[in-house]
Parts: C-alpha cells; sequence; structure tokens
C-alpha cells in the first residue's frame, strides 16, 4: 500500500481522503510502515532540512473569543500574564535573541479576534524595524484581518500571515461560539490574495475524531498553505479543557504522518505541546513527516530551551533550513 502512495507523491499525485482516513486504523508495524512512508515523501520533497521558527505573544489575554482551549479567552479565569502591546525595544531585543539561537522565522502574535487600528500601526512599524535590524524572515498572526492589512503588512516587511483554522469545518462549532469557521477561511484567502504565504494549521486533542483531522488536513489543502503548525492540546487549568486527555505519542506521530501524506508539498510544523505530548518521542517526529520546528516558547506555555532543539537536529544529522 504505502510504497505504491509513496510513489504516486513523488510522481506529482495525490492521496485521497478514503486514504488519508485508513490511516487512522493502522497499529504495530503498518504504523511504522506509515512513518517511512512520510519520511520519504518529505526527504524526496524538501531534502534533509528542518525549519525553525519562533514567536513572540506581543499582546497577551482580554480576548472575546471563546474557543474553549485558550488561556487568553475572557470567558475563563486562567493564570496568565496579561498586557498591552510590548514595545518596540522589548520585540526587537527578543527577535535578536531568537535570531542569535538559530531560528530563521520570527513571528508576532496578538490576542484578540482581530487588531485595534492603533495596534496594527504600532505593529507595522514595528515590522519595518525588525525587517531593517534582522535578518529573520518575519511572519504576524494577529487574527481575523481583510485583504488591505495584509497588503500593509506585506509592504512592512511581512513574508507570511499566519491564522489556524484550529480543527474541521464540522467540529468547529463544539470549540467557538463567538465567531465562524469561515471567517478564519476568508482571513487565510485575503492574506494569500496580498501575496503573503499562509501559516494554517490547528490543535489536536480537542475532541475530534480521526475523520475531522482528516477533514482539517484537506481543507488546509485545498487553502494551498505553505506551512501547517500542527498543535497538540495543552489542557490549561480554568478553560473548559481543563483536564482532558492529550494524544498518545504514537497517536501524535500517526496525524503527523497523515498530515504529510495529505499535504506533501507542505512544511508540516511541530508546535505547541510537543513536549508533553511527545516526551522522549520528538525526534521521532522528524522521521515520521515532521520538516519543521516551533522553537522557544509558545504563546501562554513554556517550550524547551531551543539548545535541546538543535542538539537532537545534529544527532540526526539534519540541516537548518536556511
Amino acid at each position: 500500500m504505502f510504497d505504491e502512495l509513496v510513489e504516486k507523491i513523488k510522481s506529482g499525485g495525490e492521496i485521497t481522503f478514503d486514504e488519508a482516513l485508513a490511516m487512522g486504523e493502522l497499529t504495530g508495524e503498518r504504523l511504522n510502515e506509515l512513518f517511512l512512508a512520510a519520511l520519504l515523501v518529505t526527504r524526496h520533497l524538501h531534502g534533509n532540512r528542518v525549519d525553525l521558527c519562533s514567536i513572540m505573544n506581543v499582546k497577551s489575554g482580554r480576548c472575546s473569543e471563546d474557543c474553549i482551549f485558550c488561556a487568553q479567552s475572557g470567558h475563563y479565569r486562567t493564570d496568565i500574564d496579561v498586557y498591552s502591546l510590548l514595545s518596540e525595544e522589548e520585540i526587537l531585543e527578543q527577535a535578536l535573541e531568537m535570531e542569535a539561537e538559530g531560528a530563521r522565522r520570527f513571528s508576532l502574535v496578538t490576542s484578540g479576534k482581530g487588531i485595534l487600528n492603533s495596534d496594527f500601526d504600532k505593529i507595522l512599524a514595528i515590522f519595518e524595524i525588525l525587517r531593517e535590524k534582522t535578518s529573520l524572515n518575519l511572519c504576524a498572526s494577529l487574527g481575523i484581518i481583510n485583504y488591505d492589512q495584509a497588503v500593509l503588512l506585506k509592504k512592512a516587511g511581512v513574508t507570511r500571515y499566519h491564522h489556524n483554522i484550529e480543527t474541521s469545518r464540522s467540529f468547529y462549532a463544539k470549540i467557538c461560539t463567538t465567531h465562524l469557521f469561515n471567517e478564519r477561511v476568508e482571513t487565510i484567502r485575503a492574506a494569500g490574495k496580498a501575496g503573503l504565504e499562509i501559516c494554517a494549521g490547528g490543535i489536536i486533542g480537542l475532541g475530534e475524531s480521526w475523520r475531522q483531522r482528516v477533514e482539517m488536513a484537506f481543507k488546509l489543502k485545498e487553502l494551498h498553505v505553505t506551512s501547517v503548525p500542527v498543535n497538540i492540546l495543552t489542557p490549561i487549568k480554568g478553560t473548559p479543557l481543563w483536564g482532558s486527555h492529550v494524544p498518545a505519542p504514537l497517536e501524535v506521530l500517526q496525524t503527523l504522518a497523515m498530515f504529510r501524506m495529505v499535504l506533501p508539498g507542505a512544511v508540516i510544523r511541530l508546535a505547541g505541546g510537543r513536549e508533553a505530548a511527545l516526551r522522549d518521542l520528538q525526534s521521532t517526529a522528524l522521521l515520521a513527516g515532521v520538516n519543521g520546528l516551533m522553537v522557544g516558547n509558545y504563546l501562554t506555555t513554556s517550550g524547551r530551551g531551543i539548545e535541546h532543539d538543535l542538539q537532537m537536529i545534529k544527532d540526526l544529522e539534519i540541516e537548518i533550513w536556511e
């Protein structure tokens, strides 16, 4: 089965929805065969490289939306730092630090459904400073934006816009009631129309089925995303998902491999929650379809030191994507 699928993808073909659905039933040796197939596809299309990015939460908390997984939602009582937009000095310092440590891509992230006009003007100025004073590839994650805002971001030096769809359309109403799935999709399309690359993925472990993970993967494929961050739920005390079961390590790897097979040309980026969910199997992800890592800290949870990721990459004899 997998030899044929790998050859089909190498020759420009695509796997079907049913083929991706069947990957959820695999166990034992068949699961290892899936991991190998995902690795072969990755190496063929992307080489032996991994793309490193980092994010900075530059405005935290007080979000109007009710996403059930999110510590920044104003609907829940969580123990997070709440602050307004950080200064350009603070942001530049962090950007230079991450660049020195090996990150090649840096994203500014703000809480909220969208961004206030006053904050947006400040963000544009900050991106212009980052473009001038660093060699980082710049990304923005500012919530729901329109085409005109996307154009201004591109002019300021942003090359990629991040906006997750979070889950499948069929499951979305279970995780958020304050805005629609289509609003996320329209933001992605607006950013793409403006000439920005798209970084869009989601979270696994929200209570969705395997079918709904496959639905999410195929929706991302339809949206022609460049980078697919896959987060694993970190249950936050105070949110509705506190106490939820987190997917087991092999299930996480199985999902990552499926995403690779559905989206062979994209960067499949292992992101938030990876340390707790994968534990000692983080390196295995880089042999099962993953070719991107989010390094450093996440929005409201801590990652591990970037030196550990650099050592892991070195041990696997994988190059860092320049």
